[in-house]
């Protein structure tokens, strides 16, 4: 059992933690294939990430989802009652538009194939959820997933998440989670893999 420290408490991540948190997850998703499809170039793809990232966190998540951090990993989840206010207004697919670039059209395509896979029941979504690498296996990540999963048991719901790295398959299993699903992008994109885990009771 990892040990808990004052670095991997989670807390609730603010408007001002808005830079580390773009940062901490552009290193944390630099070997994802899924961001690595959005953003093909190695050179600019962690500057990139970064103001992704962090438009996600101020415009969409920080404002309508549930977001912590510890010291080094974050997560952005959404509730039932703000699915419908945790997506993006014009303005912000305008500016992911340009963080994207030529790459904006796989994104959307890619979001609206994902969005015709989740499930029409309530229930809470882990929209982000990334560590960064040099923090990797000190807890972080297993401290924000027990954070979230904690209010959505409390809440009686399930979670939801979709995950394009096999590797992490066997560490949200540990969760609870199971496979109810996979597919793969359109024009080419990796697969996802749709996941569940239906709630506990506290």
């Amino acid at each position: 059992m990892t040990r808990m420290t004052l670095a991997n408490v989670p807390m609730p991540a603010t408007i001002d933690d808005a830079h580390t948190v773009g940062r901490t997850l552009a290193s944390a998703f630099g070997d994802d294939p899924m961001m690595r499809w959005f953003f093909p170039d190695d050179a600019s793809r962690e500057t990139a990430l970064g103001r992704y990232f962090t438009t996600l966190f101020t415009r969409q998540y920080g404002p309508h989802g549930v977001c912590e951090r510890t010291a080094s990993a974050a997560a952005f989840w959404v509730a039932p009652e703000g699915a419908d206010k945790a997506v993006p207004d014009e303005a912000t697919v305008r500016e992911l538009a340009e963080i994207l670039g030529d790459r904006a059209p796989v994104f959307r395509d890619a979001v609206m194939a994902a969005a015709g896979h989740g499930p029409a029941e309530p229930h809470w979504y882990l929209a982000v959820i990334g560590a960064d690498p040099a923090a990797r296996g000190l807890g972080h990540g297993s401290a924000l997933l027990r954070s979230g999963l904690a209010k959505a048991d409390a809440a009686g719901l399930p979670v939801y998440l979709e995950s394009s790295k096999p590797d992490n398959l066997p560490v949200y299993e540990h969760f609870g989670f199971t496979v109810r699903g996979e597919f793969a992008l359109p024009g080419g994109g990796p697969v996802l893999w749709a996941m569940k885990r239906d709630p506990r009771q506290v």
